[in-house]
């Protein structure tokens, strides 16, 4: 028990002083930074590919991803806990 409580502390104090030290900086998206390194790289670039519908706003696609995270998650823990109940069934009997 006192080990978990440690490292809850030292994992909170991580967090904080990841917030605290960063307080000025733009969290932006793997999108908009490929882009930008796209753009400087090859200025007259065109892209191949157009989505095919685009949220209508960063809410709704903030909430898409959010959805698409706990669903994989989701999936990932069904799957361990099912490993993990077949395995003690097989050394069990």
């Amino acid at each position: 028990m006192k080990r978990n409580v440690i490292l809850v502390l030292i994992m909170l104090c991580l967090v904080v002083y990841a917030l605290y030290s960063n307080q000025g900086a733009e969290f932006g998206g793997a999108d908009g930074q490929a882009e930008a390194a796209i753009a400087e790289i090859s200025p007259g670039y065109e892209p191949w590919f157009e989505s095919i519908w685009e949220p209508p706003s960063s809410e709704v696609e903030s909430l898409l991803f959010a959805l698409q995270a706990a669903l994989g998650t989701g999936f990932i823990c069904y799957y361990i806990g099912y490993s993990i109940g077949r395995n003690k069934g097989r050394t069990e009997s």
